[in-house]
């Protein structure tokens, strides 16, 4: 079962990557001093990251206070590293899971249809606190619903 609020995420590692280069990071040294917003997705150039995200940055996330946002999606570290240019958003990092550890740790990983031999992570949001505990926690049911962008930056706002 995926994380819910109350639970603590597993300090998980994988290459983090800010749009030049990428290193091994731990979840921990990644989050702000306020914690972070983990956004699970596909494929960084889907059509739906692309607009979740575009969306991001045009509601000022970047703003946020001391609360690190984080994206994992499967595509490798150059492939993300081009995103977050494309995104022009360099306060903005992504963890590149790609051999689908990070996602399976979540229990965010489903085999998906017509795709042969392809796993992705449910699409989903994790409000943590600087000790990895969720604040709050979203995860889709279909593939293409949007994230509920109000509730998860009132979710920031409420961080100690």
């Amino acid at each position: 079962m995926p994380p819910t609020a109350g639970e603590t995420i597993t300090d998980f590692e994988a290459p983090l990557c800010d749009g030049e280069t990428f290193r091994s990071t731990a979840l921990s040294d990644a989050l702000g001093a306020r914690g972070g917003v983990v956004i699970c997705t596909g494929f960084a150039f889907s059509a739906i990251a692309q607009n979740w995200w575009k969306r991001f940055v045009r509601a000022g996330w970047d703003e946020f206070d001391d609360v690190s946002i984080l994206g994992i999606s499967r595509d490798g570290p150059y492939a993300q590293n081009e995103f977050l240019r494309w995104l022009d958003r360099p306060d903005f990092q992504f963890f590149a899971d790609v051999n689908g550890t990070v996602s399976d740790s979540l229990e965010l990983l489903e085999s998906r249809e017509h795709m042969a031999n392809v796993s992705t992570p449910w699409r989903s949001a994790f409000v943590l606190d600087a000790d990895r505990e969720v604040h709050y926690a979203f995860v889709a049911d279909d593939w293409i619903s949007p994230l509920p962008r109000e509730e998860i930056e009132d979710a920031v706002e409420s961080l100690p």
